[in-house]
Parts: structure tokens; C-alpha cells; sequence
């Protein structure tokens, strides 16, 4: 399957929810290829840093050269980070897709930026029915902070998207580990982070964990 992590807003997470897919993912014993389209190429320093680290197991992260459909058919699964610095490269990501996950933070922003992306996809013309799925990610940790369940109940209801429950919340261990080039299970497989992702994680591949 060709996963696209992608929205039109920057800051939304996707490099950091890829990177974490793609480790786990690995673990899993999956054949898979990661390609990051985003020219910061923040997926690929990552992976450089584990490398460096001699953390395993190791991830390859290709570039723009390695879209190419024929080239993936091979793998069981497929991570494609994009980011709008390249629309050229995103609107050929989409166009072999079969399924855009979007990383929502809860601002009405963002809400209104996933809006314009669903529109921009039903535009493309796609090898495949694409299918959008859309979570909260960097919720408030605060029950007092109404923005997250406020932008859940926003996202639920837009049209052409399928809404999935499991949030990532804002919390340091998903920024502590992308910066140490580990997934956050891997720095502790206990924390509330890594329980959040696990959730996201059983919702995005049933079939892993059933």
C-alpha cells in the first residue's frame, strides 16, 4: 500500500508521524520504502542521525528520484512525506496513492487548511480511489483546553475525509526522540506518547495487530 503523509500546512507533524510510522513499520517485519518529497528533507536527517547512531533497525529514506510506481509495487508498504514547497512532486505522490493520512493540529487553521487539501486531492486525477484519513495531532494535554475536541468535532465533520479517534497529544517525547533519531516506543515504551501512537498505529494497520 502507497501511504502519502501530506496537508497543505506546514508545522502539522508529518515528517515526525512518517518517521515513526516507518520505524515501526520495520519492526514489523514489512518491506518498506520511505521516500521524503519535502525539500527541508527533515525525514532524512532523521534517518541520518539514527544511522549515525548505530541505531537498528536502519531506515532508508530516498528521494524525488525513487517516485516511481513501477519501482514500489515491489514493497509492502510505502511512506511518501510531501510538503507544498514541491506541488509538482506532491501532485505525483497523490497520483499513485492509495490512501493520504493528514496529521490535523487543532487550530481552526488547520482545520480550514484540511479543507482546502481535501479539495485539492478530489481535483487530481489518481490511479487509484485515494482515500483521506485525518487525526488530531499535538493536542492540548490540559482537559481545561477545549481547542482539540473543538478541532475533533470540526474534522468529524468534513466532508470527504474519514475521521480516525486515536490523537497524538503536544508532548516533549515526540520531539525529544525525533531530535536522538529514535521512534518514541523506542525511547519509552511506556509513555503516554508511545500508548497514544500505538492507538494510531492499530487504527492505520489492523491487520498488524489483530
Amino acid at each position: 500500500m502507497i501511504t502519502v503523509i501530506g496537508s497543505l500546512k506546514g508545522g502539522s507533524g508529518k515528517s515526525t508521524v512518517t518517521f515513526n510510522l516507518a520505524v515501526w513499520l520495520t519492526m514489523a517485519e514489512k518491506d518498506l520504502r520511505v521516500i521524503d518529497l519535502d525539500p527541508q528533507a527533515t525525514l532524512r536527517d532523521v534517518a541520518e542521525v539514527r544511522q549515525e547512531e548505530g541505531y537498528r533497525p536502519f531506515i532508508s529514506v530516498k528521494g524525488k528520484k525513487f517516485l516511481d510506481k513501477a519501482k514500489l509495487e515491489g514493497a509492502d508498504e510505502v511512506l511518501i512525506d510531501v510538503g507544498t514547497a514541491d506541488l509538482e512532486m506532491m501532485k505525483q505522490a497523490i497520483g499513485i496513492a492509495h490512501r493520504i493520512i493528514v496529521p490535523v493540529p487543532p487550530s481552526q487553521a488547520d482545520i480550514w487548511s484540511t479543507q482546502r487539501f481535501i479539495q485539492f486531492v478530489s481535483s487530481l486525477e489518481t490511479e487509484n480511489r485515494v482515500e483521506i484519513l485525518g487525526f488530531i495531532n499535538r493536542g492540548d494535554t490540559h482537559h481545561a483546553v477545549r481547542e482539540t475536541d473543538e478541532a475533533a468535532a470540526a474534522l468529524v465533520s468534513l466532508q470527504g475525509i474519514r475521521f480516525l479517534k486515536p490523537r497524538l497529544s503536544q508532548r516533549t517525547i515526540f520531539r525529544r526522540s525525533f531530535s536522538e533519531g529514535l521512534a518514541v516506543f523506542e525511547l519509552s515504551a511506556k509513555s503516554k506518547g508511545t500508548v497514544e501512537f500505538n492507538a494510531l498505529c492499530a487504527k492505520l494497520y489492523p491487520e498488524l495487530v489483530g
